[in-house]
């Protein structure tokens, strides 16, 4: 894949995330790829890794049934190879309390085939420990 494809596949699975769609979020997923919301799972509840469309559909369900991404904007994205780095700075609504914060993400993805092997994201696990509070 080239940088351009990247960087496609990449603002569309944000998109699917935005509107919620997870037919579209999974036909982006590679069957056997692995998806992980890097933290202690200990402390946070939402920390953990996902492996296959199986897990993966339970996991992104349950993210997008109680977070919502009202607007991301992409700080800084670096693309080499088939891997790429994502800063974004996201308006995030805990749906439960409709409670919004300003929060800042970090996306690291693997792609294969042009389907993405691995997504490991890096968040503020104590923001979100006290949202889900």
């Amino acid at each position: 894949m080239d940088r351009e494809a990247i960087k496609a596949l990449i603002d569309q699975a944000y998109e699917y995330r935005r509107t919620k769609h997870i037919e579209g979020i999974m036909s982006l997923f590679h069957p056997d790829a692995r998806f992980e919301l890097a933290g202690s799972k200990a402390l946070t509840a939402v920390a953990g890794v996902s492996q296959g469309h199986q897990e993966l559909r339970t996991t992104l369900a349950r993210l997008i049934a109680n977070f919502e991404f009202e607007q991301r904007e992409i700080v800084n994205i670096v693309i080499e190879n088939e891997q790429a780095v994502v800063h974004s700075r996201v308006r995030l609504r805990f749906i439960p309390k409709n409670f919004a914060v300003t929060t800042d993400l970090v996306d690291i993805w693997k792609f294969d085939n042009g389907k993405i092997v691995e997504l490991v994201e890096f968040v503020d696990t104590a923001l979100i420990n006290d949202l889900v509070r």
